[in-house]
């Protein structure tokens, strides 16, 4: 483990040295405002990830390294859960260090770990549950069930997809003859236990007429991801843990699901037929389903290493593949990287895109505009928006300002503002979007707005009087450029407050 724990800090010092390269993600903004405004639930997102980065800003500030330091711990200490999955499940060091390469390489964790999100904790509480059931397996000891429940209220809290792996856990116990379990007190006391751990934000939802499934049905009625068929969705998957690791993770799932010396723990094979099935489906995204694949890997590791090591005739032959993979693997995963980590200027990430033998996936249509690929391009043009917006409060009297808002058309923009814009002294930002729709109109009247990346003529049919500010500078890499910016007063639509309930925009 003193290896494994090497290559973790390592991948820290990694994403800690590159994590500043770009700029803030959109999602950043979402979230380090919804910290700014603690509470038990948001109407995209449950509470955890706003109230660890409230708590970390307050430590390590608000660069981009300070922003960005938790994801990069936790997909580092996922390399350390792997390969501790892979000791309990039977592997030796060579288990433990194939499946630790395969963890660092994965271009999805890697992602996780250069951007603050819901997804970057995400495989490390799934890994939690799924290493507790192990132990609870091995050791029967049905104890660990009350932690596999904590650990399980704690992923509620941070992102409800672990539903879906606490629903395939429970049908993999169903389906052999660990079953038994579900006579024994604990598994209900860890039941319990991810209850009330996930009640307040159940409380919350329940408060706010479930916003959350409000926001999933308008962007199903909005048509607005892309819906994958049966081989794109199986071939992104491949892409998520790179390529070269697809052997090792289907290896792990065979050996998960039919292998004798991993039959105790065959509840986790199943586990993953459910969630693979529940997210096709539902049309998940397809990044959907990465955090159960570290079990896989280390199963699939297990697996490898107990076929080089089986006595046969030309064993010796065999031992040199054990270094040869992991060099593959590694290089490969160099190769690799640039994708996801931004290592490359955005100039050169376009000349090195074009040696991909595959094309980048595009999970929204609107996506697909973008001279980078979406996880890049959110990362550009929230700067030139915010300048443009500090024109337009500039032109204000120190009379108009107090009763004149930032209205926003999206969590990106309200959330630049209330981060970039606070150096130019602006107010926090307004919008109908997502939770900024619940925190309302505050003590605005309306009529004086300041508002971004609107038509002229809807504004004209609201306000008296229209002025055009400019256009924020362009940006050749940002999904969002070249925002309009308007001064509008005189309302015709009596006080904000009135108008409010129309503007919300939940998708």
């Amino acid at each position: 483990m003193a290896l494994i724990c090497a290559i973790a800090l390592a991948t820290l010092v990694f994403h800690i040295y590159f994590n500043n390269r770009y700029g803030y993600f959109r999602d950043e903004f979402d979230y380090m405002s919804c910290g700014d405004h603690l509470q038990w639930g948001y109407v995209d997102q449950p509470p955890l990830i706003p109230f660890l980065i409230h708590f970390c800003r307050a430590i390590l500030g608000d660069s981009l390294r300070a922003i960005r330091f938790i994801p990069a711990l936790a997909s580092s200490l996922l390399i350390v859960q792997t390969a501790a999955i892979a000791r309990e499940l039977g592997g030796r060091r060579y288990a433990m260090l194939l499946s630790a390469i395969c963890a660092l390489i994965a271009p999805q964790y890697l992602s996780n770990g250069s951007l603050l999100g819901t997804n970057c904790l995400e495989p490390n509480l799934w890994m939690g549950c799924a290493y507790f059931a192990i132990l609870a397996i091995k050791r029967n000891d049905p104890r660990y069930w009350l932690w596999f429940g904590v650990i399980a209220g704690l992923g509620l809290e941070e992102k409800y997809s672990i539903a879906v792996f606490g629903l395939g856990v429970v049908v993999g116990l169903l389906l052999n003859e660990h079953r038994r379990v579900f006579l024994d007190k604990w598994i209900w006391l860890g039941g319990i236990a991810a209850f009330l751990i996930f009640l307040p934000n159940l409380l919350w939802n329940i408060h706010y007429d479930w916003p959350f499934v409000q926001l999933m049905r308008g962007i199903r009625a909005e048509n607005r991801d892309v819906v994958l068929g049966p081989f794109p969705y199986f071939f992104q998957q491949t892409l998520l843990l790179n390529p070269l690791t697809a052997p090792l993770w289907l290896a792990g799932l065979f050996a998960l699901l039919v292998a004798k010396p991993l039959r105790p723990y065959r509840a986790l094979g199943w586990c993953y037929v459910v969630c693979y099935s529940v997210f096709f489906v539902l049309h998940g995204k397809n990044y959907y389903l990465a955090p159960v694949y570290p079990m896989l890997l280390a199963a699939g590791a297990v697996a490898i290493e107990s076929a080089l090591d089986r006595p046969r005739s030309g064993q010796r032959r065999l031992q040199w593949l054990k270094p040869v993979i992991v060099v593959v693997l590694l290089v490969n995963g160099a190769y690799l990287a640039p994708v996801v980590v931004p290592i490359l200027s955005p100039d050169a990430f376009l000349a090195y895109a074009k040696t991909l033998p595959f094309k980048l996936p595009v999970m929204e249509h609107s996506h697909a505009r973008a001279a980078l690929p979406q996880w890049y391009a959110d990362q550009f043009g929230w700067q030139e928006i915010v300048d443009e917006t500090a024109v337009a409060w500039n032109r204000l009297t120190p009379q108009e300002r107090p009763d004149c808002g930032i209205f926003a058309q999206d969590y990106g923009q309200a959330g630049a503002i209330d981060f970039l814009g606070r150096r130019y002294g602006l107010p926090a930002s307004l919008s109908g979007h997502q939770t900024w729709y619940l925190w309302g109109p505050r003590s605005y009247s309306g009529n004086c707005l300041i508002v971004l990346g609107d038509r002229r003529e809807r504004l004209e049919q609201l306000f008296e009087h229209v002025e055009y500010v400019g256009t924020s500078a362009d940006n050749p890499w940002a999904l969002e450029t070249q925002m309009g910016v308007y001064i509008c007063t005189g309302s015709k639509f009596g006080t904000l407050s009135d108008l409010w309930p129309k503007i919300k925009r939940w998708r």
